[in-house]
């Protein structure tokens, strides 16, 4: 091993003791704390616990209507937490093609800032929120970005899963987050899932609940609550809840065997919340529009007493439209309370959602009891993170903790290992070419906009180049015209190797996770004639790995399960021979490969100049 990679882990193992390791119940300071701070506490404030607002974490000066809006939730609505998300810039939609896309990252100490300046403001400390589910990354530049869950699951290693856990946690805290909205303990056996898919883990319940038990073990040692989700299984839908409502036709039994092993799993290894899904699932609750985030069936019934999960309870984002089409805030707010969350996430109107329950309470919809317990559940859930005692995060120490090469390598890790190399019919993997050979790139997207943050193709296009000098890169997707499209197919033959990246997004909104018809058949025309000529052809799939199911006279595939730097750095290395490949594929692709499915190939020789 280089001196540097042994500095990185070394340095990795002193951020590992760093860090505050969860406890697993109160200790009698924090319990009385928890106790004087209920008595005290109105109804209002007591309402107030169960909602969950949402700020970005771009720079917001102090002066500002944007902070003031946010500053009245905390003093006024005594809201409970504040969900983290990036940052969003203004777009025009008067754009044909609008590639860049409005979602950026927000920023560590921006982030830290805003929630030091609103947990100052607020009589009770708020517990915050996240949806890092690749990581602090996912949201915050500069922050440690890990691949998606499905590369964990070809990875197959649950010490990766713990150590991403562990690191996620400390950088989340170190900008005053305390709750990940992960892992996701869904079961993805549905190729066309547009809104889970690489989301997952993979596709077999027990590897799913054994990966998803090490990152909630990698969270508490990091001082972070973990959240199940989405209860009690998003993976089995074609339907994307952000745009409808899923339903799941499975029986009982069916849910017995495939959905909630994840999460019975994750409930032992100590899951601290869930988070219920915007599905219907007759089988658990077969009334008129019963999703199983407002479901009394689902939650007080099935989680509550069946599985005997007493932590938190959140629902799903509230503004989604299979909730926010159907129902005003306020019935939405009311309901999901009635059913037995805990929490009501990311309301379209936090005010509305606040007056509803109140109604609800005084006319005795809602016993004063239930309100008590949400209220008692969430007060502990502070203690046990430390806000009874601090609740201000320190921005000099945010430097220190957040991102750095010591993460970036457990990252690194995870995206080599996950490389899955699912055929290779000529054994041209790894590429064994000369250096000064001529190579055709083809950056093939699913559609050009939208890829603001993951711009494709931005690693691999120089990564490649520094082995192949005589590189010609070429962006192929469905704007491609006819007479393009047969340009490159009649050129490919000129060059002596032809390397392909496929980006197919499965992304939540889009409604879309395919390539263009036209696209599909230039890859396979180049493929025909590769097989008379012999020259190599190497396609690496970022994204949805489904997309390969049409693709199968392709002569070598590599599956990522994931986008960003990271997995197109690893993809390189892998396909030149400078990482091993060891990855194994989590899911099944039908009609071509089964769950387990990998080829191994050792490190191998670089390009030969």
């Amino acid at each position: 091993m280089k001196k540097s990679a042994v500095a990185l882990l070394v340095a990795f193992a002193v951020l590992r003791t760093s860090a505050q390791e969860l406890p697993a119940t109160v200790d009698k300071p924090a319990q009385k704390w928890v106790d004087a701070t209920f008595k005290s506490m109105t109804l209002d404030e007591k309402i107030g616990q169960l909602i969950v607002t949402s700020t970005e974490s771009t720079y917001l000066p102090t002066d500002s209507d944007a902070f003031e809006r946010l500053a009245k939730k905390v003093t006024e609505l005594h809201v409970g937490g504040i969900h983290v998300f990036g940052g969003s810039e203004r777009t025009t939609s008067a754009l044909l093609n609008n590639t860049s896309g409005s979602v950026i990252l927000g920023q560590p100490l921006a982030a830290a800032s805003i929630l030091n300046r609103l947990q100052a403001l607020s009589r009770i400390p708020m517990l915050n929120t996240g949806d890092f589910e690749a990581g602090l990354g996912f949201r915050i530049q500069g922050a440690t970005l890990f691949p998606r869950a499905m590369a964990f699951g070809a990875a197959g290693d649950e010490q990766l899963a713990f150590d991403a856990g562990r690191v996620t946690a400390v950088e989340s805290r170190a900008i005053g987050v305390q709750l990940d909205f992960w892992p996701i303990a869904d079961v993805n056996n549905n190729p066309r899932n547009p809104v889970i898919n690489t989301r997952s883990f993979g596709e077999v319940p027990e590897a799913v609940g054994r990966l998803a038990s090490a990152y909630i073990r990698g969270l508490h040692a990091g001082g972070m609550l973990a959240t199940l989700k989405h209860f009690p299984g998003h993976g089995d839908t074609d339907v994307d809840s952000h745009l409808g409502l899923p339903i799941i036709n499975s029986p009982r039994e069916r849910l017995d065997a495939v959905e909630l092993p994840p999460f019975k799993a994750g409930i032992a290894a100590g899951a601290d919340a869930v988070m219920t899904a915007h599905i219907e699932v007759p089988a658990l609750d077969s009334g008129a529009f019963a999703p199983s985030s407002l479901s009394e069936n689902v939650i007080t019934g099935l989680l509550r007493g069946e599985l005997k999960f007493d932590g938190l309870v959140y629902t799903d984002s509230m503004g989604m439209d299979a909730v926010s089409k159907a129902l005003t805030p306020a019935e939405a707010a009311v309901r999901a309370i009635k059913a037995g969350n805990d929490i009501v996430l990311h309301s379209p109107d936090d005010a509305a959602a606040i007056a509803g329950i109140q109604a609800a309470v005084e006319q005795g919809e809602i016993p004063m009891a239930r309100i008590d317990a949400s209220v008692k559940r969430i007060l502990r859930a502070k203690a046990r993170v430390g806000l009874d005692v601090q609740k201000l995060v320190p921005l000099d120490r945010v430097a220190e903790l957040v991102g750095g090469r010591a993460n970036a390598l457990v990252s690194q890790q995870v995206s080599e290992r996950s490389i899955t190399l699912i055929k290779d019919a000529r054994n041209q993997v790894p590429l064994t070419l000369p250096k000064t050979s001529s190579v055709l790139y083809l950056s093939v997207l699913d559609y050009p906009s939208g890829w603001h943050i993951a711009t494709p193709s931005r690693t691999f296009i120089p990564e490649l180049r520094q082995r192949f000098p005589v590189l010609t890169a070429i962006e192929v997707s469905d704007r491609t015209t006819p007479a393009e499209l047969d340009l490159i197919r009649a050129s490919a033959a000129r060059y002596d190797a032809i390397v392909v990246s496929v980006f197919v997004r499965a992304s939540s909104g889009s409604g879309r996770m395919d390539l263009a018809p036209q696209v599909t058949k230039l890859l396979n025309d180049i493929a025909r004639a590769t097989n008379t000529s012999g020259k190599p052809m190497v396609t690496t799939f970022f994204g949805n790995p489904y997309v390969a199911m049409f693709l199968q006279d392709l002569p070598a595939m590599l599956l990522t399960y994931d986008f960003y730097d990271g997995a197109e750095a690893a993809a390189v290395r892998a396909l030149t021979g400078e990482a091993p490949i060891s990855g194994h594929l989590p899911i099944s692709l039908p009609g071509f490969l089964d769950a387990g499915f990998g080829i191994s190939r050792p490190q191998g020789s670089r390009p030969q100049g």
